[in-house]
């Protein structure tokens, strides 16, 4: 059987997604959807009519979620693209998940080629991480889980070629 990783992560915003503050985030929103979705190991995003998921009935909480075919591919495109500038960035738009909901701000799991997730899975899978740290249930980057459970040791990835 084939397995994709799903990953949830969250967004606590300093102020509404409109306000200037965000105005440079906001800017670079579509282009970072779109290098996800052209990125190596890509398989799906979520998505609304909305265009800012706001799942948590806080329009300052923003919620991403999507499919890929390995850890390796949400760790290159999360940390070696584009991406890693916004994130680098990220604490001029956002703030502490943890100290806002007291939940992390991302979980991994596992789910079966073919099926999606779905939010209350991912709401599930934060709140299990939350409550009960990394498990084959729900991990992280830093604690990592093969498909069949088995707990995986972290490798920081090398270097990105100039």
């Amino acid at each position: 059987m084939s397995y994709h990783l799903a990953q949830v992560n969250l967004a606590y915003a300093r102020e509404p997604i409109d306000a200037p503050l965000m105005a440079d985030f906001v800017a670079r929103i579509a282009e970072i959807n779109a290098l996800a979705e052209a990125s190596p190991g890509f398989v799906w995003r979520y998505q609304t009519d909305a265009g800012y998921p706001q799942e948590f009935g806080d329009q300052l909480v923003l919620f991403n979620m999507s499919v890929w075919d390995s850890v390796e591919a949400l760790h290159a495109y999360t940390y070696r693209s584009a991406h890693a500038e916004v994130f680098a960035a990220r604490k001029r738009w956002f703030e502490d998940i943890k100290a806002k909901l007291g939940m992390p701000h991302m979980a991994l799991w596992w789910v079966k080629a073919g099926e999606l997730p779905t939010v209350a899975d991912a709401k599930a899978r934060l709140e299990y991480l939350g409550e009960h740290g990394p498990s084959p249930h729900a991990f992280s980057f830093k604690q990592r889980y093969s498909p069949t459970g088995l707990a995986l040791a972290y490798a920081k990835p090398a270097p990105a070629a100039a």
